[in-house]
């Protein structure tokens, strides 16, 4: 099918991948294209496959999950990756969403909401596990200097509200009854006045701005 979603997994338990596989391969609108156990090896075979999605575990030996992200953003960007680990700590997850991670899950998910999270990233939005996001913002909470939502005019505060809410571009567009190439523009905007990198970074940010108000 060639709408089929493109899905790289990467785990360094076999046991993992294998399980991965099987489940995404009964979805109807899902490819896995490749498996990887370590960084390295996924960097090559995103080269190779140029997949929508990666699943991406973040510790491994060799290139980590982290490391993998940011080669990635780099050599393949129109990958989206999506952390699939056990670890919440700051430590991690910070630098997870720095080096561009799409959506960040915790290995107990249900295996619904783990589909759901492969087809929200391939249609550029993004999912996180509710007890990610909650450790984000208040790591967030503590950081000073951040750019005050009011830099923002009206209407870039409304997608920023609705980046927040995970929404795609083109979601966004329908939202506000607008042109895609405007919401490319509004998105370009308040990413450059509030200094984030991405609209992962800030989807966070309107999370913390939500939660301050």
């Amino acid at each position: 099918m060639a709408d089929e979603i493109r899905v790289l997994i990467v785990d360094d338990h076999a046991v993992v991948r294998e399980g991965l596989r099987t489940f995404l391969e009964l979805q109807d609108d899902m490819q896995v294209v490749g498996e990887a156990g370590d960084g390295d090896d996924a960097v090559a075979l995103a080269k190779r496959f140029e997949p929508d999605v990666v699943l991406m575990d973040l510790v491994m030996p060799g290139v980590d999950g982290i490391e993998a992200m940011r080669r990635l953003r780099r050599q393949v960007p129109s990958a989206r990756a999506i952390v699939l680990t056990s670890f919440i700590d700051e430590d991690r997850i910070l630098p997870a969403i720095r080096a561009g991670a799409a959506g960040y899950l915790i290995k107990n998910v249900e295996p619904q909401e783990l589909a759901r999270a492969v087809r929200a990233a391939a249609d550029g939005e993004t999912l996180i596990d509710p007890v990610v996001a909650s450790r984000l913002v208040e790591v967030l909470a503590d950081e000073r200097d951040a750019p005050r939502p009011e830099q923002l005019t009206p209407r870039e505060q409304e997608v920023l509200q609705l980046i927040g809410r995970g929404y795609s571009n083109k979601r966004i567009a329908l939202e506000l009854g607008v042109a895609e190439k405007t919401v490319k523009n509004y998105v370009s905007h308040v990413l450059s006045k509030l200094g984030v990198a991405d609209r992962t970074q800030a989807a966070l940010y309107a999370a913390r701005v939500g939660r301050e108000s």
